[in-house]
């Protein structure tokens, strides 16, 4: 069974609100999505979410990669088996006309194809897409099937009332993990954590996002003062270029360190645990370049005694949350989990299927072959902004 064609599309999504932090703030997302069709007519749905300011991609950019590279050379293989597509998979490496020391500059390009592969053919053998984790050797150790996992919850930067809303809506619906993002007003950000401790509670875990926005000098000295209100990790304290620095902040302060926008790549996450610079990895599918690649960057976490998160772009569409649904119930010792907040963030839906999590953040594995979601065709077409198809001989 071999591919016979790929189609890459630039879809905007819209978001229910504004979303913000120290880094960006959006209220649309644009998305490069991939079907695959199958020489027997199978068609399978990938997606990635292309970033300048986590990879230095974008969706322009993941379309040339797409249109630049040799499809038919790397993807016409005859694959009868999961071993047959992973080795197909590992072997994708598209067109990056740039320096790519750090090996980041196609992920989210990755992403969006070896998904809709690997949900082509899981569709094609009947197996789900969490079937990959214990079909690869190196994910072995960390493979555990659930039935139920539970997402996190975010509070973004926002008017005190409203935080206090969201703080308490947080502790009434039953979730137990809320990250909060900070640095935007460094200054009140201990003010802020304080109020939001009184109305989640003291069972909450709280953690904070500062998203690259505090220096080097200052990071000891910021995570200290919010320590005194639970604070149970601290994400990304600095800019990418400064985060060899870590490594002596995480002897200051009793916080655990997270890396994100430093965490993209089996090449970073070396780095990192050589440097000793973090305490967990924040696995994101497309900023780590796919399903494949984050396995392994969990299993790299896992080796060392490192822990780790499954975390999410805001503006996925349903697409990668399940996909990520899949990585959360096949992959065992997740720290945090987020995604699957499609119907709460996003304006558009593209799938047919609701996979939106429940009270608390619940949701259920799912079992059905591939992604084991359809796409609404139709509804999608509004969206897309830019479509290209490439046969495979």
């Amino acid at each position: 069974m071999r591919i016979s064609e790929l189609t890459g599309m630039i879809v905007r999504l819209r978001l229910r609100k504004e979303f913000k932090h120290a880094s960006f703030s959006r209220s649309w997302s644009d998305n490069f999505i991939v079907r695959c069709r199958l020489d027997d007519g199978t068609v399978g749905w990938g997606e990635g979410i292309p970033r300048t300011y986590v990879t230095g991609e974008s969706p322009e950019g993941a379309m040339e990669q797409l249109a630049a590279t040799n499809l038919s050379q790397q993807l016409a293989a005859d694959c009868k088996t999961w071993h047959d597509v992973i080795e197909m998979c590992e072997g994708y490496h598209p067109v990056v006309h740039d320096k790519n020391p750090r090996g980041c500059l196609a992920n989210a390009h990755r992403c969006a194809v070896e998904l809709s592969i690997l949900d082509a053919y899981g569709k094609a053998f009947e197996s789900p897409l969490s079937d990959v984790t214990q079909q690869l050797p190196i994910a072995q150790p960390i493979h555990q099937k659930s039935d139920w996992v539970q997402y996190s919850s975010a509070i973004s930067t926002g008017r005190p009332r409203k935080e206090m809303l969201s703080s308490l809506a947080m502790r009434i619906y039953g979730f137990r993990h809320c990250k909060v993002k900070v640095a935007m007003q460094p200054d009140r950000d201990a003010l802020r954590l304080k109020r939001m401790r009184r109305y989640v509670g003291r069972k909450m875990d709280l953690r904070v996002d500062a998203n690259e926005a505090w220096c080097p000098a200052e990071v000891s000295s910021r995570i200290e003062e919010l320590e005194p209100y639970g604070v149970s990790c601290a994400e990304q304290p600095v800019h990418h270029a400064d985060v060899e620095t870590l490594a002596a902040v995480r002897k200051q302060v009793r916080t655990p360190l997270m890396l994100d926008e430093s965490l993209t790549s089996e090449f970073d996450a070396a780095r990192a645990i050589e440097n000793e610079t973090c305490d967990l990895f924040n696995i994101r599918l497309s900023k780590c370049g796919g399903f494949i690649s984050s396995l392994k960057l969990a299993a790299m976490a896992h080796n060392a005694g490192l822990g780790y998160q499954l975390g999410c772009h805001p503006g996925e569409s349903g697409i990668l949350s399940a996909a990520g649904r899949h990585f959360a119930t096949s992959v065992t010792a997740i720290r945090y989990r987020e995604g699957s907040a499609d119907r709460h963030l996003l304006k558009d839906s593209i799938i047919n299927e609701s996979i939106t999590f429940g009270r608390g953040g619940w949701a259920p594995a799912i079992t059905a072959p591939g992604l084991g979601i359809t796409v609404d065709e139709q509804a999608l077409s509004r969206f897309v902004l830019q479509n290209r198809c490439f046969s495979i001989a």
